[in-house]
């Protein structure tokens, strides 16, 4: 006897997971409608699919900074996709957004530790990265990131496209000079 899946279920569990339609069907399926075994099973499907293109290059993406209000700490981090029309698309930017949030707010040491890091959506950023994978089909890598932390002065920034980024740390000066030093050094 087989399930019947409604497409109710189908909308909830792609709202948990951003899964295709007809994947997250063929889950519940599977599940015999069970959501929490259904969304195991794409989480274990997308993992499989980012083993699977790992080894692809990602050399387009973009650079995204943070800088705290007082201007005391700076984050400039590096996500890398597979193709620039992949680096436009909202869902790689809320990923790469995400994880500047999280680098800002915990400062981890490394590329691994930020990987292993919990999201603000309680989703580890490396499950993130692998749900993502999945959802858009091509590898996406956290490349590097620096963090920048100061105790006198203030941090300032500056975004060329989405390949370029740079922090300047003044120790006196307004945020605009900061601005206008990190754009020289982007030229």
């Amino acid at each position: 006897i087989e399930m019947s899946v409604t497409a109710g279920m189908v909308r909830d569990l792609r709202q948990r997971t951003s899964a295709g339609m007809m994947e997250c069907k063929r889950a519940l399926v599977e599940s015999e409608g069970d959501i929490e075994k259904a969304t195991e099973l794409l989480r274990k499907k997308g993992a499989a699919s980012a083993e699977k293109k790992a080894g692809r290059i990602a050399a387009e993406g973009k650079i995204v900074q943070r800088i705290s209000a007082d201007g005391k700490l700076g984050v400039v981090i590096e996500v890398n996709c597979e193709t620039d029309f992949v680096a436009q698309a909202d869902s790689f930017t809320a990923f790469a957004d995400q994880i500047a949030d999280y680098a800002a707010a915990q400062r981890p040491e490394s590329v691994d530790r930020l990987l292993e890091g919990i999201l603000k959506t309680g989703e580890r950023v490396e499950d993130a990265r692998h749900r993502l994978i999945g959802l858009i089909g091509e590898n996406v890598s956290v490349r590097r990131f620096e963090l920048v932390e100061i105790d006198e002065g203030r941090i300032s920034g500056y975004l060329h496209g989405r390949k370029i980024g740079v922090l300047v740390a003044v120790q006196s000066g307004t945020k605009e000079l900061g601005h206008d030093l990190a754009m020289h050094i982007a030229a």
